[in-house]
């Protein structure tokens, strides 16, 4: 297939969705591919690493023989920025259930140097193809329901919720109210955030979505009393299944805070009460 032409198709998959778009990659030859990162997915300048993980995402998917991310596994070596990126890709291994293909994304720095981001391994296989069996002792998060949860508007003044950025403006984000208490000033000191999901513009979950859906929420260091930037500094995702439609749930927990540094546990739901996805991360914080 000449390169035009199979850049072409790669966008024809892409839907109308915002979160399609600015994740929507162009092959540029076998291997790379193109973006315009897109400044509506920042928290303050930052860009988010969920999203940054699903437009690597969305690369392998399109590189490798199969196009469901099973697990993926991101380390964050230099902040990225809106603008243009390349990403370039590797098979590892083709098989008939998984394959593994590794992924970095590049930028240039102010002085025209090209710096590496983000380096990606993952293994990817097939969603629908998985026995329906499932043993499980997981529990859905208990969250009130999301009329009764609180997004980035709903304070009494109108007011955003502290920590709000572009990327709100993107995001259907209702939190549990006892996971809240960070934005009145009383934080819980227990490490925990919950929250109803989803895409603003009313897109329904799908297995590249899940990997920005772990990233999204406020960080739970904000109920641990900490205020500021929290850097993610490597992420694992496990996608477990293709997310019914409707909004999602999410639960993420702190147990250790040491030395600087955080873990982040989450477990995504959706509206059929499965297990979704699930991921952990280290994080760093900013003490004192």
């Amino acid at each position: 297939m000449p390169e035009a032409a199979s850049a072409h198709a790669l966008r024809a998959r892409i839907g109308d969705s915002e979160f399609d778009r600015d994740t929507a990659v162009t092959r540029r030859e076998p291997g790379v591919y193109d973006i315009d990162l897109s400044a509506g997915w920042t928290i303050i300048s930052a860009v988010n690493g969920g999203y940054l993980l699903a437009v690597l995402g969305r690369a392998l998917a399109d590189a490798l023989p199969h196009s469901d991310p099973f697990t993926i596994s991101a380390h964050y070596l230099t902040a990225s920025r809106p603008g243009p990126a390349v990403v370039r890709t590797e098979v590892v291994r083709a098989g008939r259930t998984l394959s593994t293909g590794q992924a970095s994304l590049y930028q240039y720095d102010d002085e025209g140097h090209e710096v590496e981001r983000i380096r990606v391994l993952a293994s990817y296989g097939d969603l629908d193809g998985l026995p329906d069996d499932v043993r499980t002792t997981a529990l859905p998060p208990a969250i009130p329901p999301i009329d009764q949860c609180f997004g980035a508007s709903d304070s009494p003044d109108g007011a955003p919720v502290p920590g709000s950025s572009a990327i709100a403006d993107r995001l259907m984000l209702k939190l549990d109210p006892g996971t809240l208490g960070w934005a009145l000033g009383a934080p819980s000191g227990r490490g925990e955030m919950r929250a109803w999901f989803g895409l603003a513009d009313g897109r329904d979950a799908d297995p590249l979505s899940l990997l920005l859906a772990v990233d999204a929420l406020p960080p739970t260091a904000f109920e641990l009393g900490l205020t500021g930037w929290v850097p993610t500094v490597e992420l694992t995702v496990h996608v477990r299944s293709r997310p019914a439609p409707g909004p999602l749930r999410i639960s993420i927990t702190t147990r250790n805070l040491a030395g600087g540094f955080l873990e982040e546990d989450a477990e995504v739901w959706d509206s059929a009460d499965r297990l979704v996805a699930q991921s952990r991360q280290l994080a760093r914080v900013r003490l004192g």
